[in-house]
């Protein structure tokens, strides 16, 4: 029993980790975005990334597996449109290949995280 809680523990530390992690790569990135994109794709991309995190904290406080479980879905959600303004930046020029691909492959790392999350409380 011991054993499970400190696999939940380091699973819920890594994901919060890579989490923040992206976070501070797009806010660093998005700083160089064109000043007209400061209310569009600047500010809906740093929105959508700290949706991410945020949804996951406040349903990993619930007390209830339906609230936590929706909580993971909209943070799911939040990934997946995350995705997507990083690619759209990706093909506007604001992002370059290698940070696109750095910040890609760990939105993919965390929407698989999270995806196995979502599994396990159905």
């Amino acid at each position: 029993m011991k054993q499970k809680t400190e696999n939940k523990i380091r699973f819920h530390d890594a994901l919060k980790i890579k989490m923040d992690l992206v976070i501070h790569k797009i806010y660093s990135e998005t700083k160089n975005f064109p000043k007209e994109e400061i209310y569009g794709v600047t500010s809906q991309l740093r929105r959508s990334a700290l949706s991410i995190i945020l949804n996951y904290i406040e349903g990993y406080a619930r007390n209830s597996r339906n609230s936590y479980r929706n909580f993971l879905e909209i943070s799911y959600g939040s990934l997946k449109e995350t995705k997507y303004l990083v690619y759209f930046s990706h093909t506007e020029k604001y992002i370059c290949k290698k940070e696109y691909d750095e910040i890609m492959s760990l939105l993919d790392e965390i929407g698989a995280m999270l995806w196995k999350l979502i599994e396990s409380k159905k």
